[in-house]
């Protein structure tokens, strides 16, 4: 969700699964996928497009790919869950695109580097864990289902990170930023909790903990 407006109430379409044990506390499953998003949605230019890697990178400099260059990166595939915040939950997702490893290999953080800011069209920013952008489920995704992002969804490029809520994957990426020290994205700076894990149903910055986050 580049801009992915997350204050929004349940969608259509959703359902009680309390049973499942797939669900994070407090979600439902989700027939389709909703659009949901802040502010406009931005026209790809793919000659101008770039995925930039910059901030305490480990040799200094900054790295970028065009579209074509970065679309040639090896892929993988994962089959993860989507949890909204908004309390809808889609399961079983097929994603393909690029390992948040693979950018972590080609271009290496600085050894004390223990957060990244991911920064997508219009400014639009997460910031997450190293831990987490470096889990093995943690993808740039360009393909769900075997199809296509739609440009509503996210293409050409989103972040997945299935084990924390949606609004940490941006979509429309297009730099990460590498920290030594932690500070809240678009969101978290505007009420919604520094980590957001579902499982501890870590929705807003009131539910913050003394180490959860930097202060507001």
């Amino acid at each position: 969700m580049g801009g992915m407006g997350q204050f929004e109430h349940q969608q259509q379409g959703a359902r009680p699964e309390e049973a499942d044990p797939r669900l994070p506390p407090g979600q439902r499953t989700q027939r389709g996928w909703p659009v949901l998003h802040y502010g406009p949605v931005p026209r790809f230019k793919p000659l101008t497009w770039q995925f930039q890697v910059f901030g305490a990178t480990a040799s200094g400099e900054k790295q970028s790919w065009d579209h074509e260059r970065f679309c040639a990166l090896p892929r993988i595939t994962v089959h993860g869950d989507l949890h909204c915040v908004t309390r809808f939950s889609m399961l079983d997702n097929e994603w393909s695109g690029v390992a948040t490893r693979t950018v972590l290999e080609l271009a290496p953080p600085a050894p004390d580097v223990t957060h990244v800011m991911v920064w997508a069209e219009y400014g639009y920013s997460s910031n997450l864990r190293l831990a987490d952008f470096a889990d093995e489920r943690s993808l740039f995704a360009t393909h769900r289902g075997g199809e296509p992002l739609t440009v509503e969804h996210g293409f050409p490029v989103r972040l997945i990170v299935p084990q924390l809520y949606a609004w940490k994957g941006p979509k429309w990426v297009r730099a990460v930023e590498y920290m030594r020290a932690d500070r809240r994205g678009f969101w978290e700076e505007r009420g919604y909790h520094n980590l957001g894990d579902p499982w501890q149903e870590q929705r807003y910055s009131y539910q913050e903990r003394p180490g959860d986050g930097p202060e507001l």
